[in-house]
């Protein structure tokens, strides 16, 4: 008596970031959040160099980070303004990350931090999907019980405040700010805290870097203009050395003392 084969079952294949969209397709909220992803990214960078050498981190600046596979896609994901993870690859096999996969990544970023263009609301909702399958899991939510985002900052320009929340146990406890009114991201040896000033042409409560000494970690312009500062202040003393030197000579010669015999 022959005996039936079940057929072999197919390899699981979950979706990776050249499958999944890169948008849902909605707008940047405003004209400011552009150059501040900009002004976070630019900055920290050197910071990120140092901690890495070899290179492995990954910033997301308005993409998404995908933690679990629905229909459509985009529901399950949420994209931060701005987000690092540390010891993964900026590329995979070479190619752009259209996306943070979670599923394929395991790793998850070590800070999301969320620009507030409305109420605030929607960054602090935590909804749950777990009672109601079809309810919308909210942001507040997804970063601390889904994603486990180890610190999440909301940062609201309007009022010239940033909140930071880190996670402790299961849930995000809201830290308080030190003596500089900053927040210390230990891992990161960095402090996040609101920078009045100007901007790419934009004088507003910015959200900046410190490193843990207070001292601001400046943008690639900040430190192109200090570095021509000190330049201009070294050939300034040169100038000014080279001048007292040649008033002392003509000095010796009225005295009769040639400054070429001393």
């Amino acid at each position: 008596m022959s005996m039936a084969i079940a057929p072999s079952q197919p390899a699981l294949s979950l979706p990776d970031h050249t499958q999944l969209p890169e948008t849902d397709g909605t707008f940047v909220k405003n004209f400011q959040e552009h150059p501040q992803s900009l002004l976070l990214t630019d900055s920290i960078r050197p910071t990120l160099d140092a901690l890495h050498p070899d290179g492995q981190y990954a910033i997301g600046q308005d993409s998404g980070i995908y933690w679990r596979l629905t229909d459509p896609p985009e529901r399950g994901a949420e994209a931060p303004d701005w987000f690092y993870v540390p010891h993964v690859p900026p590329q995979l096999d070479g190619k752009m990350r259209r996306s943070y996969v979670l599923w394929k990544e395991i790793v998850a970023p070590l800070i999301v931090i969320e620009f507030v263009s409305g109420d605030g609301s929607e960054e602090r909702d935590a909804t749950s999907p777990l009672g109601d399958p079809s309810a919308k899991a909210g942001k507040f939510w997804v970063y601390e019980q889904a994603i486990r985002v180890p610190f999440y900052a909301i940062y609201e320009v309007e009022k010239s405040a940033v909140e930071v929340y880190e996670l402790i146990g299961n849930h995000y406890q809201r830290c308080t700010p030190n003596e500089r009114g900053h927040y210390p991201i230990p891992p990161m040896g960095v402090e996040l805290g609101i920078w009045q000033g100007q901007y790419i042409n934009q004088t507003l409560p910015w959200l900046r870097w410190w490193d843990d000494q207070g001292n601001l970690l400046l943008c690639g312009d900040e430190r192109a203009t200090l570095e021509q500062q000190r330049a201009n202040f070294e050939r300034e003393r040169a100038e000014q050395e080279h001048e007292r030197a040649e008033r002392l000579a003509e000095r010796l010669r009225q005295l009769g003392v040639d400054p070429n015999d001393l």
